[in-house]
């Protein structure tokens, strides 16, 4: 954390036994520097000089044109729905950001007639041959089965008369997996996500029935169908990581053994209750947790084996990629989340939260607010964002947790990003066929 902090927008110099490598912010460029061109980059960021080290970038022929300037998004038609299909749940996580499912209104379920409406706002302006998204979430999705399928079937149908590919995606707690989901998630070919917190005792805790009694054991026995097919489908475990289950090395172990496709880990920010967040001592163990993970990533991609750590994996593709944005994900861009009403927010967080509003379904997404949006949440419009090398690779954090808390996750971030590019660098030297674009698929 602390050798990832700022000290200059324009670039970050990492030091490692590799010698020199550097990141420039614009275009999220990497470059191994040569010993004389590691000093000079060096001096410059002593200096703490914004124009020297611009001048720097030039001479060393670095320079480009910027990739990214002032101007937000247009406002556009969404190619990614996320239904909140149930907004109730069988569980009583203790930091759920959907207050139990509820989202602090009255438990409801969302109609059929809804669901299909939905996915004709999301079909309306596809054209042939583009790609649409639907993701069914909650609450727990499926306490509303017969409405998921049905409007998988729908959105199936109504995709293939517009020549539209449309991909589907579940996020669920495993509790009421049936053996003839795995059939139908096959045959539709979704990504299945499995909210699983750590290991049977640290889940537990965390994500207990409401009864109390704990959820691991009914998940892990309830999930075996769908990892046992995993074809079409693909079965994540995706682990909250909070105060209490901070083993990742353990947890990522265990899933990858049972079956996972892959394993990813996201930091409790905020929860409703203030309760279970991740602080800033907390956020250091967990970046170390993290690279520990990393670390025996490494260590199987260098003997050849598959290990689907996802965070690792989603980082790695996209230095490869030198990817470069003004904003950390689509919500409010072209993804959007629909509540069992049918009320339109920035994303599946932002169900019943006015502050991500942005109409109904019935009257379609109001543009100016949109614009307005895109606009405010633009990164070179956050603080202190605007100022960190980072800024194009982040995006400037998850909407909903900076609205709700700030930035509390940054140096985390930071440090993370300066680990994998560390990384990055070991495998493209010991691993370049992998690293052309393996990357552990």
């Amino acid at each position: 954390m602390r050798d990832s902090r700022p000290r200059s927008r324009q670039l970050h110099l990492l030091e490692h036994a590799g010698g020199a490598q550097l990141l420039v912010a614009n275009g999220s460029r990497l470059y191994r520097l040569a010993p004389a061109q590691g000093d000079a980059f060096r001096a410059a960021l002593d200096g703490m000089d914004e124009g020297a080290i611009a001048a720097l970038i030039a001479s060393s022929g670095l320079d480009a044109p910027l990739a990214i300037d002032d101007t937000p998004l247009a406002p556009m038609a969404p190619h990614a729905l996320s239904l909140a299909i149930a907004q109730k749940c069988n569980l009583g996580c203790t930091y759920c950001y959907a207050q139990q499912g509820s989202f602090g209104g009255t438990a409801t379920a969302m109609s059929e007639e809804v669901a299909r409406q939905a996915v004709d706002r999301l079909l309306e302006s596809a054209l042939p041959g583009s790609r649409v998204n639907l993701a069914f979430m909650g609450g727990e999705p499926l306490t509303n089965r017969a409405v998921l399928r049905a409007a998988t079937a729908y959105a199936a149908g109504g995709a293939a008369a517009r020549q539209v590919d449309i991909g589907f995606s579940i996020t669920t707690n495993g509790t009421l997996l049936r053996p003839d989901d795995a059939d139908f998630f096959e045959q539709h070919g979704f990504a299945v996500t499995v909210s699983l917190d750590g290991l049977p005792e640290q889940h537990d805790r965390l994500r207990p029935f409401k009864s109390g009694k704990g959820s691991f054991d009914r998940i892990m026995e309830r999930v075996a169908p769908l990892l046992a097919i995993q074809r079409r489908a693909q079965v994540s475990a995706r682990v909250t990581v909070t105060p209490f289950n901070l083993q990742l090395v353990d947890s990522l172990d265990y899933f990858v053994a049972a079956g996972f496709h892959s394993v990813g880990f996201s930091p409790l920010l905020r929860a409703p209750n203030g309760e279970d967040e991740l602080g800033p001592e907390r956020m250091e163990d967990m970046l170390e947790g993290m690279i520990a993970c990393g670390l025996a990533f490494e260590e199987r991609v260098l003997r050849g084996e598959r290990y689907p750590f996802l965070n690792m994996v989603n980082a790695l593709r996209e230095l490869q990629r030198g990817t470069h944005r003004p904003y950390p994900c689509g919500a409010g861009a072209g993804y959007f989340g629909v509540s069992a009403s049918g009320d339109v927010s920035a994303c599946h967080r932002f169900v019943g939260d006015a502050e991500g509003q942005f109409g109904t379904l019935a009257d379609g997404i109001d543009r100016g607010r949109q614009a307005i949006w895109l606009a405010q949440r633009h990164v070179h419009a956050q603080q202190p964002c605007s100022n960190c090398w980072a800024r194009y690779l982040c995006g400037g954090g998850c909407h909903h947790e900076v609205l709700a808390r700030g930035r509390t996750a940054c140096d985390y971030i930071r440090g993370w990003l300066h680990y994998t590019m560390q990384a990055h660098d070991r495998l493209s030297r010991l691993a370049p066929d992998w690293a052309a674009g393996a990357h552990g698929d």
